[in-house]
């Protein structure tokens, strides 16, 4: 009978073995990961003394600064005759008239069978409301004299003078016929008061 060895056989003796290429990928990258976060570190750590130091500065800018003077009675004072004076300006402006747009309007819806012979208008009174403030400016008159053919013209005036927004209650005064002239004609007046503010 042949002996036989039942022991395992000694190959590796004198090799020794490799490190996989996963293990030395894997060291690797954990020491670049290391390094790359410990660089972020120290340059976030270097904006923010760098900030720190901006901010001590500007605090030492802001307790140099002297505090604002109290505020006196006089500024008081000055903003009570600052709304006085705002009021009263509002008051006037309300009251004002344009005239240039109030006659332009009229001799628009003047009919053509209509010739006036006066106009007489008044501006509301704002020196009530500047003497008083709080007070309405009273209503400025507005009366016009002219002629016409018919009473139908005269009617139509009063009509149109009526859709006009400066002028409040157009009324009739009077409407005679005139025979005086060569031909008969109307002679009529007519009256109005004036809203302020027609600017």
């Amino acid at each position: 009978m042949r002996p036989v060895n039942l022991l395992p056989r000694d190959d590796s003796k004198g090799q020794r073995p490799q490190p996989g290429a996963v293990t030395l990928t894997a060291v690797l990258g954990g020491v670049l990961v290391t390094a790359l976060l410990a660089g972020l570190f120290l340059m976030t750590s270097s904006k923010v003394g760098d900030r720190q130091a901006e901010v001590d500065g500007l605090r030492a800018e802001l307790a140099a600064i002297p505090p604002p003077p109290e505020p006196t009675g006089q500024g008081s004072t000055l903003e009570a005759e600052k709304s006085q004076r705002v009021t009263v300006l509002g008051q006037a402006l309300g009251s004002r008239i344009a005239w240039d747009r109030v006659l332009r309007e009229i001799s628009l819806v003047l009919p053509e069978d209509i010739w006036l012979e006066s106009l007489n208008a008044n501006a509301p009174d704002a020196t009530a409301a500047a003497a008083a403030p709080g007070t309405p400016a009273g209503k400025g008159g507005f009366t016009i004299t002219g002629y016409s053919y018919s009473h139908d013209g005269v009617a139509r005036l009063l009509a149109r003078l009526s859709v006009l927004p400066q002028l409040e209650r157009p009324t009739l005064g009077s409407s005679v016929l005139d025979k005086s002239k060569p031909r008969s004609v109307v002679k009529f007046t007519i009256s109005a008061a004036l809203r302020g503010g027609a600017a």
